[in-house]
């Protein structure tokens, strides 16, 4: 993908990974984009300037108090100039210095200038990346847009083990391609998804559940507001950040309540997305208080159906909304599928085998078949994100007939 014309600003941290950020320096200039470098003085004892400055052809920018060469007034113009704001190696100290406004040194002070997207490569021992505190501010961080990249699990410099690797230099180029290379064709459009799992109560202490994480449909969510649309996202009980862009986030715990909230949010939205991984059950009787054994070996619940939230949503659709539904199956998925799409009145179902590696609850891939009325697609592994992409792009597509 070609960055020509795009400017990056490369900030470079105090840690063993700036090494790689010499290549991602050379990889952002091969795809095109003009590259200033930015270090702070701890990065200066691993990487030489001068190396950064051979690569990027600009001089490196390290002093808040040096003369430029230009009477600028630099920090605010490197934020003014960058179309995308790369921090690789990103240590815990940047990282909580961000979180906090802190500007003490010329690359958080250009950081706090910036109005352009942030992309942070992590990179630092597992324990500092797992400290309550450093999580703390991940996650403030990621909730002001921040994008993340990483960090990869593998070997660490310190000899440990675990999370906290610095992602290749490849992959944080990939990531700064996407930012770069937003579309903004659903912009006007109103996107409703919903995601996550159900929990249906059976007493105060336990409830029926599925192992969904909620990971495909806050993709779908972050790629609809990436692109332009005005984003709802109905979600179950997850471990997830609401994504950077959405407009408007709803918590519910039962299928009843994803039910009523969809039903509420159904006629305001163009395109409906349904995800989420509703219980088909719910207990008839829900113990007031905490159920103790029995001494038989045995407990016995009565189940009733749950609403429908695709069938229902299907026999309200209206002229010009697209509906796209999920199958998760584990046998005869493109029968099920396609039954499921007749049955319920949508324009598209993605189904996947949950039993296939790569493609079930709670992992960062999938597989999946689109299908319509008119035939089917089916598509190879890929990170959620990319199967994100690709649904929003075909669901555009419907519209448009």
């Amino acid at each position: 993908m070609s960055l020509t014309g795009k400017h990056v600003v490369l900030g470079v941290t105090g840690g063993i990974a700036a090494y790689k950020a010499c290549d991602l320096c050379s990889r952002l200039r091969k795809a095109g984009a003009e590259v200033r470098v930015i270090m702070t003085k701890n990065a200066c004892q691993f990487v030489a300037p001068l190396t950064f400055e051979t690569l990027a052809n600009y001089p490196v920018v390290c002093d808040t108090f040096a003369r430029p060469e230009t009477w600028e007034v630099e920090h605010i113009a490197l934020a003014k100039w960058a179309d995308l704001f790369a921090i690789a190696p990103a240590t815990a100290n940047i990282m909580a210095k961000l979180a906090c406004g802190i500007a003490d040194d010329m690359l958080s002070t250009t950081l706090l200038a910036a109005r352009c997207p942030v992309l942070m490569a992590p990179a630092m021992n597992t324990g500092m990346w797992e400290n309550p505190a450093t999580q703390t501010n991940a996650a403030s961080l990621r909730a002001r847009g921040i994008r993340f990249v990483g960090p990869d699990d593998g070997h660490l410099a310190c000899g440990d083990s675990g999370a906290g690797r610095m992602s290749e230099p490849a992959d944080i180029l990939a990531a700064a391609e996407k930012i770069l290379s937003a579309k903004r064709d659903m912009a006007g459009l109103r996107v409703l998804v919903n995601a996550g799992p159900t929990r249906e109560r059976i007493d105060p202490v336990r409830y029926i559940s599925n192992f969904s994480s909620g990971k495909m449909g806050y993709a779908i969510a972050e790629a609809a507001a990436e692109r332009g649309a005005d984003v709802t996202l109905v979600s179950g009980p997850v471990n997830l950040a609401v994504p950077y862009g959405v407009k408007t986030a709803v918590s519910v715990s039962s299928t009843e309540e994803l039910y009523q909230a969809m039903l509420e949010k159904f006629s305001q939205a163009d395109i409906i997305v349904l995800s989420a991984a509703p219980a088909d059950f719910t207990p008839v009787h829900v113990a007031e208080e905490k159920i103790k054994k029995q001494g038989n070996g045995m407990l016995t619940l009565v189940l009733r159906e749950n609403p429908d939230i695709a069938a229902a949503l299907g026999a309200q659709k209206m002229p010009g909304q697209i509906l796209v539904g999920f199958a998760a199956e584990t046998e005869n998925t493109v029968e099920n599928a396609r039954a499921k799409l007749a049955k319920k009145n949508l324009d598209m179902i993605a189904a996947n085998d949950v039993m296939m590696p790569g493609a079930g609850f709670d992992v960062d891939t999938n597989i999946v078949t689109f299908i319509t009325k008119d035939g089917m697609e089916a598509l190879p592994m890929m990170q959620k994100s990319q199967v994100a992409e690709a649904l929003l792009d075909r669901a555009l597509a419907l519209r448009l007939r």
